[in-house]
């Protein structure tokens, strides 16, 4: 166990203390854990049960997270610890995020240090780390250490996160984080309530503040039949982005009925195709269809000629540019080249 970061004593009577890393501020009482059931109040200090304790380690394509402007076709080496801050019914990592909560006496994973994620990174000739297939926030210690150690070893930070990772922590790991792309689930407080035990507004302020303080930002929408596919919700997702900034790319995905949620079909690939539609109609300059094998709309096109200067197909891809500019007509493709 490490002691957490961001925590404050609010009862020293009763040794409860307040965890300060996401957007639940969960109040946790002396021998209790917070909602994501890897964080625990011993005799009024918060530790951390998933320090270094690896679940899930692996190299995958930076395009897989899905990160599309920065460093096309690297490799980013990408960890997990058990645990989450949400229960989303339709998570495609449960067996590792609710892990903690069917399991309340074992948090199992593989001894790691910052260090040795660093050299297997540099080993692997990847270019990043990526925090990634559950919500990056509730191992943040681990997180944070290991991305200041990156960034001295240069290597990229990606965090792969549901959006509630609290102001506090966004601005403490800010300096070594490059790139994030946020789950904007939907545009409802029904959805965030029902699906995710969670709610709306702080996502939509952590994605403003990671912009802000000049972090590389990508949202992702996975797009659920009769759950947040309509034009209304769409557009209103679409119109948040653009006034957040246009070139932020918008991921919009296709849905696979899986977990607590297999009452829904997938989504269809017209939707997506509208959705897309959608985006760019509203003013974003960079809008991707996701989960559909070869489809046109994982290509990013100069939004001033029109050219294709990254070609994607499944994980494979090349790309046109020179400095981060179209090579045809020298517009600025913005992102990390």
């Amino acid at each position: 166990m490490k002691e957490a970061d961001l925590y404050n004593v609010t009862d020293h009577e009763t040794k409860t203390v307040q965890c300060l890393l996401c957007n639940h501020r969960c109040l946790i009482k002396k021998g209790n854990r917070g909602i994501c059931q890897v964080r625990e109040n011993h005799d009024g200090k918060l530790f951390s049960l998933v320090y270094g304790r690896i679940i899930s380690e692996h190299i995958d394509p930076i395009e897989k997270k899905p990160i599309f402007h920065m460093l096309p076709g690297s490799s980013s080496y990408s960890i997990a610890t058990v645990g989450c801050n949400f229960r989303c019914i339709h998570c495609q990592n449960s067996e590792i995020s609710q892990y903690p909560a069917r399991n309340p006496g074992s948090i199992p994973g593989r001894e790691r240090t910052p260090g040795q994620i660093i050299e297997a990174a540099l080993l692997q000739k990847c270019q990043s780390i990526s925090y990634t297939y559950v919500e990056p926030t509730i191992f943040f210690e681990f997180a944070y250490d290991t991305a200041r150690l990156a960034h001295e070893s240069g290597l990229k930070n990606v965090f792969v996160s549901n959006g509630y990772t609290s102001p506090e922590a966004t601005k403490k790991i800010a300096p070594f984080l490059t790139a994030n792309n946020i789950d904007l689930k939907a545009f409802t407080e029904k959805f965030y309530h029902e699906v995710c035990g969670a709610k709306l507004a702080p996502v939509l302020e952590t994605i403003t503040l990671m912009k802000k303080l000049g972090i590389w930002v990508e949202v992702t929408t996975l797009v659920i039949p009769d759950w947040n596919d309509s034009d209304r919700e769409l557009s209103e997702i679409a119109n948040f982005i653009k006034n957040v900034d246009p070139e932020i790319p918008w991921h919009v995905s296709r849905f696979y009925p899986t977990y607590k949620m297999t009452d829904r079909t997938p989504t269809p690939v017209s939707t997506l195709q509208r959705a897309r539609e959608i985006g760019i109609a509203a003013g974003l300059k960079y809008v991707y269809t996701g989960n559909i094998p070869d489809d046109t709309g994982e290509n990013t096109y100069c939004p001033d000629c029109g050219t294709i200067v990254i070609k994607r197909s499944g994980y494979t891809t090349t790309h046109d540019l020179k400095n981060g500019t179209c090579r045809k007509c020298r517009a600025n493709i913005p992102g990390i080249f």
